[in-house]
């Protein structure tokens, strides 16, 4: 649950909620056609200030959201990634949105790996979704890495109604086992 001190700490990143100082990194990438494309694609600030007050906010309201994903080497913001679960999802996710830069290294699965854990033993969940779209096959390559299986398309609720996503899966016990 949430502490204003919450740091979770990888072979090479930093997860940790999301702080004022993160809004730039986080607009830029929410701007990116390409990075954004999956998660809801690309914004306007504006836009984007809302999405991430909603993030930094879930932090209060729930005692959990996505963390701020933060490089070791750099100390430079990389992405987004960890629990989520708003009214009326699919339920309780562990979902990644990283800056094109950090694609490709690795981080999302390292940082998701540490964010499932971290949603089992501290948030109690009993299972982990990852809602991927049909086409983001790196997403899903991802999910299948982690252990998820497919199970299937749904929907999400507003204001996504319109998108059909698939829900990739795994129980606490299937996440523990491959361990």
């Amino acid at each position: 649950m949430f502490t204003a001190d919450l740091r979770i700490e990888t072979e090479r990143l930093i997860l940790r909620p999301p702080v004022q100082d993160d809004f730039e990194a986080y607009a830029a990438n929410m701007a990116d056609h390409e990075a954004s494309h999956f998660i809801g694609g690309p914004q306007a600030r504006e836009v984007a200030w809302r999405g991430f007050l909603s993030l930094a906010g879930a932090w209060m309201i729930q005692g959990f959201s996505m963390f701020s994903v933060i490089e070791k080497a750099s100390g430079r913001w990389i992405g987004r990634l960890g629990p989520w679960y708003p009214e009326g999802w699919p339920g309780t996710e562990v979902g990644w949105g990283l800056a094109r830069e950090a694609w490709g290294k690795g981080y999302a699965y390292e940082g998701s790996v540490a964010a499932i854990d971290w949603a089992f033993d501290q948030l109690g969940w009993s299972e982990v979704i990852h809602s991927i779209n049909a086409e983001n096959h790196s997403s899903q390559v991802l999910a299948r890495r982690l252990g998820s299986q497919l199970r299937g398309p749904t929907k999400l609720p507003p204001p996504y109604e319109n998108i059909t996503v698939d829900v990739w899966a795994q129980t606490r016990e299937q996440w523990k086992q491959r361990k």
